[in-house]
């Protein structure tokens, strides 16, 4: 039996879902709704707080060991908040995401890229400022991006969702609106 193509999913505590009571966070989510099913296996590899400069040192070797020879591998880049929280400027996050996608181009590996969502904080505009940074590098590379913030800012159930939450990660609710979002972002073509 195939085990479909691999989907090497890169990022930060989000990848992982935490705080979701379901725990399938957002990729278990879309890999439960990717039709057909098996088209892929989603190896999520989060690294909880990682910011744009580790996750450019580290995806190439990790990923290469969950990569099928000759197979279409897909890598997903997945973005969370470190940079922000960890002072590294819009300027190099711009750089850092560019290197993996164009390293990425040059493996023959089709990407995804999936942007940073709000948080309940007022930093909103922060990270609205990485998201729009984020698409932009995505956009000139023909890259899909999914931006988070714009949808979910001002959404009701995603701010309901936060606050009762009580953390800093969305919970069930907010899960499943970040992967409306993916699915809704030409999901099925880039893993077909």
């Amino acid at each position: 039996m195939s085990e479909g193509r691999a989907v090497v999913v890169v990022g930060d505590e989000l990848v992982a879902g935490i705080n979701d009571p379901r725990a399938q966070g957002w990729l278990g989510r879309v890999a439960a709704r990717t039709e057909p099913p098996g088209i892929f296996t989603a190896y999520p590899l989060a690294v909880p707080q990682e910011t744009t400069t580790a996750l450019a040192a580290r995806w190439e070797a990790e990923a290469a060991l969950r990569f099928r020879a000759g197979q279409p591998n897909r890598l997903v880049v997945a973005l969370g908040w470190a940079d922000l929280d960890h002072g590294v400027s819009v300027a190099r996050a711009r750089v850092n995401l560019a290197a993996i996608l164009d390293r990425a181009r040059t493996l023959q590996v089709p990407s995804f890229v999936v942007g940073p969502p709000p948080r309940r904080d007022s930093e909103t505009a922060a990270i609205t400022a990485y998201s729009t940074a984020f698409a932009e590098v995505a956009g000139r590379r023909d890259t899909p991006y999914v931006d988070m913030v714009g949808p979910l800012a001002a959404h009701e159930q995603w701010r309901a969702d936060m606050v009762a939450s009580g953390h800093t990660w969305p919970a069930q609710h907010g899960y499943g609106l970040m992967a409306w979002l993916v699915l809704h972002t030409n999901w099925q073509g880039f893993v077909l």
